[in-house]
């Protein structure tokens, strides 16, 4: 028990430290890998609740494709970040007040939570023997939230049509290749036979 509640905590501090540190880090690289970090920290919460099938959703397709992806990107991008600081002062009174009342709503929500008292019953129930982690919540996923499961996908699958007919456009200068012109050519066509002298180029 002493062993489970030392690494509560310590995936707790960690996380929390590195959340801290993706919006504190003045290098877009290191905030992506602080982001990394969170998330394999998390996973070790979800792990010590007894979520294992979470906590590997969580690192596979977080951290293995998600996190890595924007990794990826930032580092691909050629941005200059020395421009997008010059406006940061000019900005920052505005940003200030929104997180002020980001902060009071928080603190509001925080003070008016009730706790329900059969909560802690529910969480002290042991669960089941012969129903996995994954049986029950692809249970309750696809029975109870289903019509809500099948809306975020469709959601999501409307971002990324937007996402490709928003950076689809036609480019002057780029080539594109041709299947049925390169299926349709024929030998003579695609080979060109020269007679090279010698000592001498085509």
């Amino acid at each position: 028990m002493i062993l489970a509640a030392l690494a509560f905590y310590l995936f707790a501090a960690i996380a929390v430290a590195a959340g801290a540190m993706v919006i504190g880090a003045r290098n877009p690289v290191h905030s992506v890998l602080y982001l990394i970090l969170a998330f394999f920290n998390a996973a070790g919460l979800f792990v010590l609740l007894g979520a294992e099938f979470i906590a590997m959703i969580l690192v596979i397709v977080y951290v293995g494709a998600v996190a890595v992806l924007f990794l990826f990107v930032v580092m691909m991008l050629d941005i200059n970040f020395a421009e997008f600081r010059q406006g940061f002062h000019q900005y920052l009174p505005v940003g200030g007040l929104i997180g002020l009342i980001l902060l009071v709503e928080l603190l509001l929500v925080v003070a008016g939570w009730n706790l329900d008292p059969d909560m802690l019953s529910l969480a002290a129930a042991p669960t089941p023997a012969e129903i996995t982690n994954t049986h029950a919540i692809g249970q309750v996923l696809y029975t109870r939230y289903i019509y809500l499961f099948q809306a975020a996908g469709l959601i999501l699958l409307v971002a990324m049509i937007g996402a490709i007919v928003l950076t689809l456009r036609a480019r002057t200068g780029v080539r594109r290749q041709s299947i049925a012109a390169q299926l349709a050519r024929t030998r003579a066509e695609a080979v060109e036979l020269r007679k090279v002298a010698p000592r001498q180029g085509i």
